[in-house]
Order: C-alpha cells, then sequence, then structure tokens
C-alpha cells in the first residue's frame, strides 16, 4: 500500500475580491496588473501564496497591502477554489474572500509582484488571468444576497451621505431598479440612520439631508436577524 502512495504536493494561496463605490459611478472592482509569469501583464484579483508563518486572513491583508495599498473595511471569507488546473504552473489552492471599501478613503499603489492597481466598473472588466472572472461572479452574487440580511452597503459610503447615495448604491448593487419610496420606508423604519444638520445641494433641486449610519442599532438587528428585501 506505500508504494502506492503519492506526494502531496499542494499549495495554499488567497485571492480578493474588493468592492468599491464611487459616488453616482457603478460598482468597482479593484484590480492589480501582474508583473510576473504567468499572465504577465494581465490583470488579476490582489492575492498571493500564504506564508508559512501567517493565518489566512493575515495574508490576504498582507497581500492586498503589497500589491494596492488597499486596507479593507469589511472583509469576510468567500469561497475555496481548488480545480486542478487553475494554475498552470502548479496545483494551487485558493481561499478567496469579499471586501468592501469607500475608494475615497483609499489611496491606491502598486508594490509586489503587481505593475498597476486600478478600479473597473463590474461591467467593463477586462479578460483576467487564471480562474477570476469566476471567482468575481460568485464574489457579486454573494454580495447581492448579503446586502438583504446585512446592510454591509454603508461600508461603501461617505461617513456623512445623502439619503440619495444609499439608494443609488443599492440599485448598483442589485443591477437593476427598485422602489423608491418602498427602500426608504424599509431602510427607516429599521431606524439604521442618524439624521444629522447637515445638508448637501445636488443639482436645481433642493439640499437634502445628510446621514450617518447607527452601527449601534444596526448591531442590535444582527442579533435579532432581519430580512431586507429590495424591489
Amino acid at each position: 500500500m506505500d508504494s502506492q502512495k503519492k506526494l502531496q504536493d499542494i499549495k495554499v494561496a488567497v485571492d480578493a475580491v474588493i468592492f468599491g463605490y464611487f459616488d453616482k459611478k457603478d460598482l468597482q472592482i479593484l484590480l492589480i496588473k501582474r508583473n510576473i509569469d504567468p499572465f504577465k501583464g494581465g490583470w488579476a484579483i490582489p492575492g498571493g501564496l500564504v506564508l508559512d508563518n501567517e493565518n489566512l486572513e493575515e495574508a490576504v491583508r498582507r497581500e492586498l497591502q503589497e500589491e494596492s495599498g488597499i486596507k479593507p473595511d469589511f472583509l469576510e471569507q468567500l469561497y475555496t477554489f481548488g480545480n486542478v488546473d487553475r494554475d498552470p504552473r502548479n496545483r494551487v489552492i485558493s481561499v478567496a474572500y469579499l471586501g468592501l471599501v469607500n475608494p475615497s478613503y483609499h489611496e491606491l499603489f502598486a508594490d509586489s509582484d503587481a505593475e498597476d492597481a486600478q478600479w473597473f466598473s463590474i461591467h467593463k472588466l477586462p479578460k483576467l488571468a487564471f480562474d477570476h472572472q469566476n471567482i468575481i461572479d460568485i464574489a457579486l452574487k454573494r454580495l447581492r444576497t448579503k446586502i438583504q440580511y446585512q446592510p454591509i452597503g454603508f461600508n461603501l459610503l461617505n461617513e456623512e451621505f445623502p439619503f440619495s447615495d444609499l439608494e443609488n448604491l443599492y440599485r448598483t448593487i442589485v443591477g437593476q431598479e427598485i422602489d423608491r419610496r418602498n427602500f426608504r420606508k424599509k431602510i427607516m423604519s429599521y431606524g439604521l440612520l442618524n439624521e444629522t444638520k447637515n445638508v448637501k445641494k445636488e443639482g436645481s433641486g433642493r439640499p437634502g439631508k445628510l446621514f450617518t449610519f447607527n452601527q449601534e442599532k444596526y448591531k442590535e438587528w444582527e442579533e435579532q436577524g432581519f430580512y431586507f428585501e429590495i424591489k
């Protein structure tokens, strides 16, 4: 039996799908341009091999910092990808993460094995290295599901924001129009927003009130559990 055993030679990597949102624009994905083979000069999501002395989240945060300068406000494990041929060099199993950042608070810079780092609209992505398009597709599905039971979208907004920004963000994430009146009624009924004394003027209309996210109220609802259906 021992002669039939094969040595295991599997490497473990981490990859990160980082979503960002610029005011009144599409949902964005952070990509880096690779400066090493394979796929040298091609675009990919940030990531790399896990070091022997670090855990998975330490590894993905290190890779994000080295390749783009990003420190995510929200980061959670997404899925494990392990197809035999996903990396042409050797057998690599990747643990992917989903992250959210407000790009206004982060300055991109490429380092390590990245030549460049840029934000791309989810509707205008370039051809991606490895199986990264598939990873992004799964991350987007997770995000669209998750915002219906956990208001993680607030991580993408400024500290103070008009209600129209929140509405536009959710419409952008779900990829379809929503019932504005119903959306506002539901959001306000959960007590997730604090109204400030500040206003913001947009276009020729009346200045809109600015809100902040009520972290304490959110924690209460998170413990109780709630479902926020978006239509």
